[in-house]
């Protein structure tokens, strides 16, 4: 069997690999919407979008101007509670993420059983990489008897990230169950299996989500990804070609062989896994 630290050495290149080919996982616009119907999505986690949660205060360029004066706003009445997520929105749409973690902090301080709030807070905590902090907030955001597809999303965002790919992939599940067909959890759900050595669930899963109408670029260059990962060059140019030139797709493919091509390429660690799921069938 392949080591632990084989194992995170390898997927770090993977995630490497992608960004020098110009593949994206699934990274939501800082501060934008995607252009499909339905709730927006914004910030990403190692490539693993998260759905916002209430609305954004503009649908344009947020100003400085406009942050300086949510700001005094929120600090002559700290106790709005929509004003004060506001305020954290306008924050980290302007890159001032550990500061919007502190302000919902506060608010979530004075209002724990504010299921809303929660769900704010435990994103903005993963936007800044205290994951474990984040799954604990994430849990109390919603309840089992009413379940929120936008936290279970988030939820299962923040298990990729802390390593339990099979509880991220129930998380996403009971997602879509919820929010069937959903383009950008369907893309997770498809990296999830990915840094879990699943590229033929990872595949499937990605083929489903580009397959729907609100699915972008980041979706198909997701599905790229993975069948390069495969050794399928000639279907994921196919797929990059929707959205890229002919010269960049090619690069891609190019870069995508040569990745695999190496003797401790994915398409080794997949054969170390199977061997392994052998023994321990026998």
């Amino acid at each position: 069997m392949v080591t632990a630290n084989f194992e995170k050495s390898r997927f770090a290149e993977i995630r490497l690999s992608s960004r020098i080919v110009g593949v994206m996982l699934v990274a939501v616009l800082a501060t934008g919407c995607q252009s499909r119907g339905g709730p927006e999505t914004t910030g990403s986690i190692g490539g693993m979008s998260l759905p916002s949660f209430g609305r954004p205060q503009s649908q344009g360029v947020i100003t400085r101007r406009e942050v300086e004066s949510l700001g005094e706003k929120y600090a002559a009445d700290s106790n709005d509670i929509a004003l004060a997520v506001r305020y954290a929105q306008a924050l980290r749409a302007t890159n001032q993420k550990t500061q919007a973690v502190a302000v919902l902090q506060q608010v979530a301080l004075r209002n724990p059983k504010n299921t809303a709030v929660l769900a704010a807070y435990g994103k903005s905590l993963a936007e800044v990489g205290r994951f474990n902090e984040a799954a604990e907030v994430l849990q109390n955001a919603h309840t089992p008897a009413r379940p929120d597809w936008r936290v279970l999303s988030a939820q299962g965002a923040v298990a990729d990230q802390l390593g339990d790919h099979a509880r991220a992939q129930g998380y996403y599940e009971a997602a879509l169950k919820i929010q069937p067909n959903d383009p950008v959890i369907l893309s997770n759900l498809g990296l999830s299996f990915m840094l879990a050595r699943q590229l033929p669930q990872a595949e499937s899963s990605l083929r489903l989500a580009a397959g729907q109408p609100g699915a972008d670029a980041r979706v198909r260059q997701n599905l790229a990804l993975v069948l390069g990962l495969q050794g399928k060059f000639a279907d994921a140019e196919a797929v990059s070609r929707q959205d890229l030139t002919p010269e960049e797709s090619a690069a891609n493919a190019a870069s995508l062989k040569r990745f695999v091509a190496q003797p401790t390429s994915v398409r080794a660690i997949k054969a170390s896994d199977a061997r392994a799921r052998a023994a321990d069938r026998g």
